[in-house]
């Protein structure tokens, strides 16, 4: 069975592991229909539409 030869030091093992805790930019598409950014395959929060669809019953107070 084979055997680590020596100790991995801290260094060594955190930037091994750095690449799994990067910060990523969420994903942000244009509405078709309003044109405000939104997350991929949800209804858009401007709008409530989805598709083309009206999906999202929205009240008067929440648009602006």
């Amino acid at each position: 069975m084979a055997v680590p030869t020596g100790k991995t030091s801290h260094k060594r093992k955190s930037s091994r592991r750095s690449a799994n805790y990067t910060i990523k930019a969420p994903a942000l598409t244009k509405c078709p229909s309003c044109g405000a950014l939104t997350a991929p395959h949800k209804a858009c929060t401007a709008c409530g539409k989805y598709k083309g669809r009206q999906v999202v019953v929205m009240d008067d107070a929440t648009t602006k």
